[in-house]
């Protein structure tokens, strides 16, 4: 019996079914982080987590190595990262389900990472562990064995530009930019993981978080498009890239555009801790144009 494919979100009560039904036809991702304690995400996996469920940890798994100027999560190369989640047990075209305990800040890194790997059988748990608690559903302490899959990277679904396409956007506007961070660093107040406080020029500001409820769940897919059209402001959405601190809450924003139906907006990895590494590229402060 054919599986409903989630390509955005799951709701809780949906993963529960499924896991009840086909537990193997799901592959979960625990994604929780702690930026200021690296170590905070795997004590809580080993706690206790979704049965079944995989630890990825944002450094080591759903990043690459730093160079220092090449911003503070760097993506990893494709087909490593690819061979680490077939390790794993992922296999080809199986439904891939991450969560986090953020609504979605961590979890949406990896739902990103997977379309560019041309995985798109990839789908959030809205609003993450707390909706999952909140539902009465059981949690595990145990850790997964799993044979290895067969899953390999495909054409990408997911596009992304480099530090020069910025650079070059500043000359001719053809895109939007569009940053994740919360408004007080967007405006060059209270920077502590960056060299220096600011924006890219001309860029927007949405704050990954505006995109959820009040219940931690996204909102609705009218109300993001209703969110999102006055930035575009009629420029499609193949035109906009999004960026944040360091290309992880852009995929938060990335999600909730094609949760909208605004398909196509490219991510810059390097984000503003790229960008302000180089001293030579201006730094814009205050409030959004």
């Amino acid at each position: 019996m054919p599986h409903t494919r989630y390509t955005t979100l799951i709701a809780p009560d949906n993963l529960a079914q499924r896991l009840a039904a086909a537990p193997d036809s799901i592959f979960i991702a625990d994604c929780r982080f702690n930026l200021a304690d690296t170590a905070a995400g795997m004590t809580a996996y080993a706690a206790n987590h979704l049965p079944g469920a995989h630890y990825l940890h944002l450094d080591r798994d759903l990043s690459g190595a730093k160079t220092g100027l090449n911003g503070r999560h760097p993506l990893p190369e494709r087909t490593a990262f690819a061979d680490k989640l077939a390790a794993l047990g992922l296999r080809q075209g199986q439904q891939v389900v991450a969560y986090d305990a953020d609504g979605g800040m961590f979890a949406a890194r990896l739902w990103w990472l997977l379309r560019w790997l041309g995985h798109d059988a990839v789908a959030l748990l809205d609003g993450g562990l707390p909706a999952w608690q909140a539902a009465g559903l059981p949690l595990s302490q145990a850790i997964p064995a799993t044979p290895p899959g067969d899953f390999k990277a495909g054409a990408p679904l997911a596009v992304t530009v480099d530090v020069q396409t910025i650079e070059h956007n500043l000359k001719t506007h053809e895109r939007i930019l569009i940053d994740a961070r919360a408004a007080d660093r967007y405006r060059g107040e209270n920077e502590t993981l960056d060299r220096v406080g600011g924006h890219i020029p001309h860029a927007l500001n949405h704050f990954f978080k505006n995109n959820l409820a009040a219940d931690g769940r996204f909102r609705s897919a009218h109300d993001l498009r209703e969110t999102f059209s006055p930035l575009l402001a009629g420029v499609p959405p193949e035109r906009v890239v999004l960026q944040c601190g360091s290309g992880v809450t852009a995929c938060h924003n990335a999600l909730a555009m094609e949760i909208a139906g605004l398909h196509g907006a490219a991510l810059y990895p390097g984000s503003w801790s790229e960008w302000s590494a180089n001293p030579a590229h201006p730094v814009a402060t205050g409030a959004q144009p």
